[in-house]
């Protein structure tokens, strides 16, 4: 079965991708992750996004959308009426989804299919997942929906392998370049990582950011608004556009979670900000 024809009003019905879209002038799309938002419906997220000045989000599995969707969650099973009501919404306070996740994708291909086609009626850039193992079917459906496959990382714990860049790098390093990183900066600092060292050796497969601010390496901290904490955003930034990057920047922000708003907004004026600098 061919891929499904995104809906109106994604990035897919402005052009096809990030890159050369009017709406990110600086070449990469300035998003909130809805998880920030996680203690509100979507519907509230998208107004949330708009006040905070971000043109697009990065949508997650389990949240409750509301408005006249009511307790119904996103989820690749629901309908198209629903997918197209989210569309109009984010479409109506300015603001386009462009990535999914974190969500499980599986092995299989029809279940796997259903993530893709989900996404593909959305008109998104990419999905995001820590799916490893099913990286066989990623690869196949990544280069037929036309989708990035961002690999994201949490913190290093036990037995928990997807925090170790290599580990990714070593997996993806000769796959189709449709499949990369979901840079989670703020868990790599967590981890005792340099997230700019990280980006200098694996900045040509990050495909999307979960980007983060910290108040020191190396254990758990705060996330902080942009440039207030010990991460070089800008540095980052300049280093993964150096080498390609033209993904999503999705400020994900884990602290505050029901009065975030004024912080969200300052990490979103830095990168807008930053983008102005580009110029």
């Amino acid at each position: 079965m061919p891929p499904a024809d995104p809906l109106p009003g994604g990035i897919r019905a402005e052009g096809g991708s990030i890159a050369g879209n009017p709406r990110f002038p600086a070449g990469f799309a300035i998003t909130v992750q809805c998880w920030s938002f996680r203690k509100f419906t979507l519907w509230e997220a998208v107004k949330m996004t708009a006040a905070a000045g971000a043109p697009a989000v990065e949508i997650y599995p389990g949240q409750q959308i509301g408005g006249p969707l009511g307790r119904l969650k996103v989820a690749p099973s629901i309908p198209d009426d629903a997918i197209a009501a989210i569309l109009g919404h984010c479409r109506e306070h300015g603001v386009v989804p462009v990535n999914y996740g974190v969500t499980r994708i599986s092995k299989d291909e029809a279940g796997a299919r259903k993530v893709f086609g989900f996404a593909r009626k959305l008109g998104l850039y990419g999905v995001t997942t820590e799916s490893i193992g099913a990286i066989d079917t990623l690869e196949k459906l990544a280069v037929e929906y036309d989708l990035k496959v961002c690999f994201h990382n949490h913190p290093r714990f036990i037995v928990y392998r997807m925090w170790d860049p290599g580990f990714i790098l070593g997996r993806i390093a000769d796959r189709h370049p449709n499949l990369g990183f979901c840079a989670d900066i703020g868990h790599w600092a967590t981890s005792g990582l340099d997230p700019l060292e990280v980006v200098r050796n694996v900045g040509s497969r990050v495909l999307s950011f979960h980007m983060k601010d910290r108040r020191a390496v190396g254990k758990l901290t705060r996330d902080r608004p942009f440039g207030t904490g010990v991460i070089d955003v800008a540095a980052i930034l300049d280093e993964a556009r150096k080498q390609g990057f033209a993904g999503n920047v999705s400020i994900e922000y884990e602290h505050h979670w029901k009065q975030s708003l004024p912080e969200i907004t300052r990490c979103v004026d830095f990168l807008r900000t930053y983008a102005g600098s580009l110029a």
